[in-house]
């Protein structure tokens, strides 16, 4: 039994939450329009078929919307080792001066010291980066490194100008390459229209379905927004190894609740509006928020069936990898018998899966 606030009748396993997917419903490409993309309502036990754009009509006067506002960065980029041999980095975090926190690519891992030569080197418009050592505050593969650009370019600028935007696994593109055809769809379409804050290496993709029309619909019913950070690493996409649940190591991320936002979710608890959380991402924000009364700092909340959620009502969120831990979130936001009975017609009626794919709309277990 996974041991959360609220306990849980059932112990649950890594294989409870693997399900066959069809190759062919995992989305390599976003939608044509933004608010195009399908909506399955998973609110009731019976789902209904939609189109996203009819979202706003299934909200409430005095319901608060919450986005994660963070922006995804160039963060992958590819050079070498002194000795010829190939290198990727995907920077996940800027720490202070020129220093860096990220995952390396290599076929034998240089040694603590050893200068390494990105996007063709100084020499090559390029830049170096000097490999300090493993990051200490996590576990997995990742390293510290100071990077020395040119003319003093900050981390930020390095990776602007010569990275490469760090898109999933599972979207197959020839990333190492300024040549390929659908890097300019890529760079306008895994970006929120609203993404603000840059420090993400994967997108909220619940709120890639938001356009400009949608947004207005929403403001014209009465319906609020506010927004929270938080910077999606790429322990996103890790797998979950253990099968007992209990024994997984999860990724931290850094998160913010601006004041304004606080302010905006007591108002809406005032007036007996919803809380609806855009993306699992701004789930993990608010319960972490919730539970440690911080409104910044880093987070390795996980969430499994049993877990008290203190503030989300409503949930959008897209359909995630099987044997995930965003699984096992909406399993404990929404019930799990419910959720495999989601994706059972949600595989039966063809929808688009993963960071491109289609939108799901769930209501907290215990309001039903």
């Amino acid at each position: 039994m996974i041991d959360h606030p609220g306990g849980s009748a059932r112990t649950f396993t890594l294989s409870d939450f693997d399900f066959s997917l069809p190759p062919a419903l995992i989305a390599q490409h976003p939608a044509p329009e933004r608010s195009a993309s399908r909506l399955l309502d998973g609110r009731a036990m019976q789902p209904v078929d939609r189109i996203f754009r009819e979202l706003p009509g299934l909200l409430r006067e005095g319901d608060l919307l919450v986005f994660n506002d963070t922006r995804v960065v160039k963060a992958r980029i590819f050079g070498e080792k002194a000795s010829g041999g190939k290198l990727e980095l995907l920077i996940e975090r800027v720490l202070t001066g020129h220093e860096v926190v990220a995952h390396m690519k290599v076929s034998k891992k240089p040694q603590s010291g050893s200068t390494v030569h990105m996007a063709g080197g100084r020499q090559g418009g390029g830049f170096d980066a000097t490999l300090l050592g493993r990051w200490p505050h996590e576990d997995g593969p990742l390293f510290r490194f100071a990077l020395h650009g040119p003319a003093g370019e900050s981390p930020w600028e390095l990776m602007e100008r010569h990275g490469h935007l760090p898109l999933p696994p599972y979207i197959e593109r020839n990333q190492n390459t300024d040549h390929d055809p659908d890097a300019a769809e890529d760079s306008q379409r895994y970006q929120t229209v609203f993404a603000r804050a840059p420090g993400a290496v994967a997108a909220p993709t619940a709120a890639l379905h938001f356009d400009d029309a949608v947004l207005a619909d929403l403001a014209a019913r009465g319906i609020e927004r506010a927004s929270v950070t938080l910077h999606v690493g790429a322990g996103t996409f890790q797998p979950v190894k253990t099968e007992n649940l209990a024994e997984h190591q999860m990724h931290s991320e850094w998160y913010e609740v601006p004041l304004a936002t606080l302010a905006a979710l007591e108002r809406c608890r005032q007036r007996g509006g919803r809380v609806v959380a855009v993306g699992t991402t701004t789930v993990r924000t608010l319960e972490s928020w919730a539970r440690s009364g911080q409104a910044s700092g880093d987070t390795n909340i996980f969430i499994t069936p049993g877990f008290r959620f203190q503030v989300v009502d409503l949930l959008l969120t897209n359909f995630h990898l099987p044997k995930s831990t965003l699984m096992m979130l909406v399993s404990a936001f929404a019930g799990y018998a419910h959720i495999m009975g989601l994706y059972r017609h949600a595989i039966a009626q063809e929808y688009r899966f993963f960071s491109y794919g289609d939108a799901m709309l769930l209501e907290r277990q215990d309001l039903k």
